[in-house]
């Protein structure tokens, strides 16, 4: 083959291809950044192809791309696919020989890489479109770049992208140099909303609105609308349904490949393409020179902690909406309708998240154990959070010995096209499970229909009208290839239910008590489903589809299972424990003997003799919930100390005595079963221990505990308010003619001065004052009602007394 491309239409790459093609030559690594339109997917392959000794493999991050991407060079050659260039993706390929530049999906790369670390044959790998970051294209570059630099100098790496920030990669990359292609190959005008959306108008109308004044708008070219999901593209197809002259065409992953080619060819009339982000690279659609954005992307959300991902649908980044506008302008000059204003164009995130931020990182981390090492050259390192609950996983499974490193099943896990969960269900099971599996890989094929798993498994082979046609034969395609690829069953003639159960031990539920299906699974987390459903009264089930929420998953898909069924297929992880625990709801300790798998209990009994020191850590649970009871002593004690407290004491506040109350409380609960036990316990005794004697000692110094009256009489003294205080008979304090102080730091004492019927009649903190003014008033006020009771002119000059004259004098 010559060095010069076969003649075609110039594109924005060809000029920056000489500068790539001596790169490639000197250092054997590059970094090529050009915008959508450019022409780099379909050019530079071809331009590379003379250079390169060895096959040219290219990744590519969708079906429909990878086939379209080699079809396309194909047609540029004149050769028929399968010739020069071929593709192969998982199930299908079409290579021979003869083929010198291969297409393929991006896991494709990765299993070569762990059949043949070396590749053989192999002279460079292309990343294209490695600005959606997939999990798989990040480990692809970081496992080449390993190979590089211990096996392979001679293997090239090129990276490709259209709005990555690729700096940063070519940084990964040894500094690997860095080449622009500038500009598309026609002009885009861009146009947004003069004011938001109606928030009254529901999405898919305002997006229909919005196509409706783009073809007012534009008389020429064909229509690509960007939407999130299927379900959005069905909704405004029925909105646009009726247009004169229109054709709408629907593209979307899970289409059928013909009907995915009829959107990307001619149509009769103005042609409209409603397209999730499968149209936002690599592809090219005929006749499209207008853009309608909606504005929005869906994206998986795994959350670790549950075990769950989710999908949610978010706005689109600056990014994604330049990809966008970049397909209005690959033919003719453009126009991109943008759903939202220009003031809000501030407000969107750059890029979006890399999938290995916030994907499972179950297969990555079978991946690496399989590779031996966890350090890979990752542009985004893999959290090592997540990471630690993936390895969790798969050595539940079975496929991570206890120091993580892989095991023999798991070399077998990772030989599958599957997550490692299904793997591990069809290694168990057999060729038996290829059907179940081949399911729970694809999209449900009855949606809306249920959620009862086993009608969708009858599905596959008697298919409802309601049933997905193409998604159906997927699934049958799928299941006898991994028939062939599992011989033999390790556990043969397991039932549907426990094939399901080996996929998700962690998502066997067991039914909460109470009316509403909810259920506690064998992970910890609950799910629920709404009432009325087939499966609504099943006491244990096992889901395999859960929206993902991480409060309470609804159940989109389950299936019933038999206890019998569980014990037969988890005998060796059903163990009696024992439990002796604070109860919220029934306000005590509750000791009890549970036959638990996971967090569930099959079985439960009372346990009659917990020893004293865990019934005491128990209580210890129910005084964190229900706080300190502090009675009258306790509290006095506590402001004392406060008052002596000196460097090193322990803080006395409620919240740090709770968070160290098993150092300090924990010997006085023992006999502590209830929440009135809990709620009578003095912390007076316990607050002396955790202080000790010779502190003790200096706050009884310092700050006593009580006033000795002139009778003799200990009264307590209260030191909670601004001065410390006391509460005793007016008559105790006759003959005191000084006012009283505690302590070597004499501090006044507020005394309440009471009647003999223990009232209050006076609160003063200047005795002899009271004495010389306010007493008379008093005097004469409690002769009356307290005849018996002494009340002398000069109480400074009468002794102290708590008696009374006898009746009748």
């Amino acid at each position: 083959m010559s060095d010069t491309l076969p003649p075609s239409d110039p594109l924005p790459i060809d000029e920056v291809i000489p500068a790539l093609q001596a790169a490639m030559a000197k250092q054997g690594m590059a970094v090529l950044q050009a915008p959508p339109g450019a022409g780099k997917t379909t050019r530079v392959p071809l331009a590379l192809l003379a250079q390169t000794a060895g096959r040219i493999l290219m990744l590519e991050p969708r079906r429909l791309a990878t086939r379209a991407a080699a079809a396309r060079m194909s047609d540029t050659l004149g050769d028929p696919l399968g010739q020069t260039v071929g593709y192969r993706m998982r199930g299908e390929a079409k290579v021979s020989q003869k083929t010198r530049i291969e297409v393929v999906t991006e896991g494709i790369l990765t299993r070569m890489i762990q059949s043949d670390a070396e590749l053989p044959g192999i002279g460079l790998i292309i990343f294209d479109e490695f600005h959606e970051r997939s999990v798989q294209a990040d480990l692809g570059l970081a496992l080449a770049l390993e190979i590089r630099g211990a096996l392979r100098a001679d293997l090239q790496l090129l990276v490709m992208s259209a709005t990555l920030d690729a700096s940063p990669v070519a940084a990964l990359m040894g500094d690997a140099p860095l080449i622009t292609s500038e500009g598309r190959a026609f002009p885009v005008e861009t146009r947004w909303l003069p004011r938001p959306p109606d928030a009254s108008l529901r999405y898919e109308a305002a997006v229909a609105g919005l196509v409706r004044q783009a073809l007012d708008e534009v008389s020429d070219g064909d229509v690509l609308v960007f939407l999130p999901g299927e379900g959005e593209i069905r909704r405004v197809e029925a909105q646009l349904q009726g247009t004169s002259g229109l054709t709408i065409r629907p593209l979307f992953g899970a289409m059928e490949f013909a009907a995915q080619q009829a959107a990307l060819g001619p149509a009769e009339g103005r042609k409209v393409v409603l397209a999730t982000s499968i149209a936002e690279t690599s592809l090219t659609i005929p006749g499209v020179r207008v853009v309608v954005d909606g504005g929005r992307a869906r994206r998986a959300r795994f959350d670790p902690a549950s075990g769950m991902s989710r999908l949610v649908t978010e706005r689109v980044t600056r990014a994604e909406a330049e990809q966008r506008r970049g397909r209005a302008g690959r033919v003719a000059p453009g126009v991109c309708y943008r759903l939202w204003t220009r003031g809000e164009e501030g407000g969107l995130a750059a890029f979006p998240p890399a999938e290995i931020e916030a994907a499972d990182l179950t297969p990555l981390a079978l991946e690496l154990a399989l590779w031996g090492a966890t350090d890979l050259p990752f542009l985004t390192p893999p959290h090592p959070g997540g990471l630690a609950e993936a390895q969790a996983l798969l050595q539940g499974l079975g496929a991570l010995d206890a120091k993580g490193g892989i095991t023999a099943h798991g070399r077998a896990l990772a030989a599958l096209p599957l997550h490692p969960r299904l793997a591990h269900m069809l290694v168990i099971a057999g060729p038996n499970a290829a059907p179940l599996a081949a399911l729970l890989a694809e999209r449900d094929p009855l949606r809306g229909v249920g959620v009862d798993m086993l009608t969708r498994l009858k599905a596959i082979d008697k298919p409802p009208a309601e049933a997905h046609r193409p998604t159906i034969e997927r699934i049958r395609l799928e299941a006898r290839r991994l028939a062939r690829m599992v011989p033999t069953a390790r556990m043969p003639d397991l039932s549907p239910a426990q094939m399901a159960a080996l996929a998700y031990p962690d998502r066997i539920g067991l039914r909460r008590t109470g009316d509403v299906p909810r259920w506690l699974l064998s992970g910890g987390k609950g799910a629920a489903m709404a009432a009325g459903q087939m499966l609504s009264g099943a006491r244990l089930i096992v889901a395999t589809d859960l929206d993902g929420d991480p409060r309470e998953a609804q159940l989109r898909q389950a299936v019933a299972i038999p206890e019998a069924e569980i014990r037969a297929l988890f005998t060796d992880q059903i163990t009696w424990v024992d439990v002796c625990e604070w109860s919220r709801r029934d306000g005590k300790v509750l000791a009890r003997k549970q036959e638990r798998f996971g967090t569930l209990v099959l079985a439960e009994r009372h346990w009659t003799d917990p020893p004293s020191d865990i019934l005491a850590r128990a209580a210890l649970d129910g005084v964190r919930q229900i706080g300190l009871t502090w009675s009258a002593a306790a509290r006095r004690l506590r402001a004392r100390l406060r008052l002596a407290q000196g460097d090193g004491w322990p803080d006395l506040d409620d919240a740090a005595l709770l968070a160290s109350a098993e150092d300090w409380l924990l010997p006085y609960l023992s006999n502590k079963r209830s929440e009135a036990d809990l709620r009578a316990l003095d912390l007076t005794d316990p607050l002396k221990a955790l202080i000790g004697w010779e502190r003790m000692a200096h706050t009884d110094a310092q700050v006593p505990a009580s006033f000795e009256t002139p009778l003799g009489r200990k009264v307590p003294i209260d030191y909670d308010g601004d001065h410390p205080s006391i509460e005793l008979r007016l008559q105790e304090m006759f003959g005191v003619t000084r006012h009283p102080t505690v302590g070597p730091r004499h501090l006044p004492l507020r005394i309440t001065l009471l009647s003999p019927a223990q009232r209050p009649v006076q609160v003063t903190l200047d005795l002899p004052g009271f004495w010389a003014n306010s007493y008379s008033d008093v005097r004469k006020d409690m002769r009356g009602q307290y005849p018996r009771h002494p009340w002398p002119e000069d109480p400074t000059a009468a002794d102290p007394t708590l008696r009374a004259k006898p009746r009748g004098t």
